[in-house]
């Protein structure tokens, strides 16, 4: 880590499918940092039941939105194993996340005391969910959708036509 700051960060997740709310998160960490790796986790087991899109579907959709948001220069990897291993593995010294409401801080703050103890020059960072994204989540959007409901003020518009691609 360098004397001046922390120069590289990961913001992780599974991004099934990622949202406006996501698209935020990782333009508030390219705003603390100068390189931002976004790790999309394989998430094969994500509560029993595997993710909707497939690793290589939401590390596309993933970059597309970022490149709509004018975030071309934030990396986007897909993730298997452990975060902190990853992170090592790309030079990053913190990961960022979002926090949307107590029930996120209670999970996120185990998460980040079990990488503190396995890699104690991991930092992390929590940044709070602005008040309009403060509801969105990725299983809501993947409910609405299937339901046939608009999604298209929740996620990027990439998402919001594969979504709706997705469901027929």
């Amino acid at each position: 880590m360098e004397a001046n700051g922390i120069q590289h960060v990961v913001v992780p997740g599974s991004f099934d499918p990622v949202t406006l709310g996501h698209i935020d998160v990782i333009a508030r960490a390219r705003r603390l940092a100068p390189h931002v790796t976004v790790a999309v986790a394989a998430s094969e087991g994500k509560h029993g039941t595997g993710t909707s899109f497939s690793l290589e579907e939401r590390i596309a959709l993933v970059e597309e939105s970022l490149a709509a948001a004018g975030l071309e220069d934030v990396d986007v990897v897909g993730l298997t194993g452990l975060l902190v291993d990853f992170c090592h593995s790309v030079g990053a010294h913190a990961v960022v996340k979002g926090l949307r409401a107590a029930t996120d801080f209670e999970y996120e703050l185990q998460q980040a005391a079990v990488n503190q103890r396995m890699a104690p020059d991991i930092e992390s960072i929590f940044v709070m969910s602005r008040p309009d994204f403060s509801y969105v989540s990725s299983s809501v959007v993947r409910e609405i959708a299937s339901l046939g409901g608009d999604v298209s003020a929740l996620v990027p518009p990439c998402v919001a036509a594969r979504l709706a691609s997705h469901a027929t």
